[in-house]
């Protein structure tokens, strides 16, 4: 059994302007996050109901040696459009970041279990994990033209079982499905970083992802009724290249926070996600 860690959850509200302090600044909501041995859950606590991001708290970087914090980012169905305005493809100006500067500074590699129980292909998952990635790798000059940088490295698949961690970071990239306790998450996204102090010194050091295959359907072809993967996994790739969700009038950008079923807008990135991505690297 992990052991239990105590932390904070909050809900990230960002729009046009990008924060210039980390993340953790407004803790609103006490709850526990566990993943317990390897078995194929994400806990979830009622106390983090509702909530979009989650406070880990601290932990040493097995890589570094660094003390770093951690938070969990939760991916929920639609949510109605604030009042205001819905952005229109291609002249929104969007972002937000996990905190201004806190970027990859170091290129590690990656591993998925791609197994699940929604019947996707893994050798798609895989290939389409790939795929995302390169999309914003390509999008760090701000612009979609086959060059950009290299800043999650190469991926690798495997069987064996992979666990998110949300008590330390332990110097591995994991992707893979699991039933998250809480039936309202599609997904979630674990990011460990330096996300304070001086803007030179923040930096991210490891990320996880989890995608629920037991209370969603999941498609490779933006199936009524069910997540389409690459839809969700751009976005939450997004988290792991250091940018925020979004909400209220950003609904048209890949990082909106939220999303719902047979969408598949989410698959190319937005104005303001390449933006967000040309400032922050």
């Amino acid at each position: 059994m992990s052991k239990m860690k105590q932390i904070f959850a909050l809900v990230a509200v960002l729009a046009v302007l990008v924060p210039r302090a980390p993340v953790s600044a407004r803790p609103l909501v006490t709850a526990d996050l566990d993943t317990p041995g390897t078995s194929r859950d994400l806990l979830l606590p009622p106390a983090a109901d509702n909530s979009q991001l989650i406070y880990l708290g601290q932990a040493v970087d097995p890589g570094t040696g660094e003390l770093v914090e951690g938070y969990a980012f939760v991916k929920r169905p639609k949510a109605a459009p604030a009042k205001g305005g819905s952005g229109s493809k291609g002249t929104t100006v969007c972002y937000g970041f996990l905190a201004r500067g806190a970027k990859w500074k170091t290129i590690e590699p990656w591993v998925t279990n791609p197994a699940n129980a929604a019947g996707l292909d893994e050798t798609f998952v895989f290939a389409n994990l790939m795929q995302n990635i390169n999309k914003w790798e390509d999008g760090a000059d701000g612009l979609v033209n086959g060059s950009g940088l290299d800043v999650l490295g190469a991926g690798s698949a495997t069987t064996d079982p992979l666990l998110g961690d949300t008590v330390a970071p332990d110097d591995k990239n994991e992707v893979y499905f699991a039933n998250i306790s809480d039936p309202g998450a599609i997904g979630v996204t674990i990011v460990w970083g330096i996300f304070s102090g001086p803007t030179f010194n923040r930096k991210l050091v490891e990320w996880d992802q989890i995608y629920d295959d037991q209370d969603f359907g999941w498609s490779a072809s933006g199936e009524t009724g069910k997540m389409d993967f690459e839809n969700i996994s751009t976005h939450e790739l997004g988290h792991s290249v250091g940018l925020a969700d979004l909400y209220n009038t950003c609904v048209e950008e890949t990082m909106y926070g939220y999303a719902g079923a047979g969408e598949t807008k989410k698959r190319d990135l937005n104005a303001g996600d390449l933006a967000g991505m040309n400032s922050l690297y």
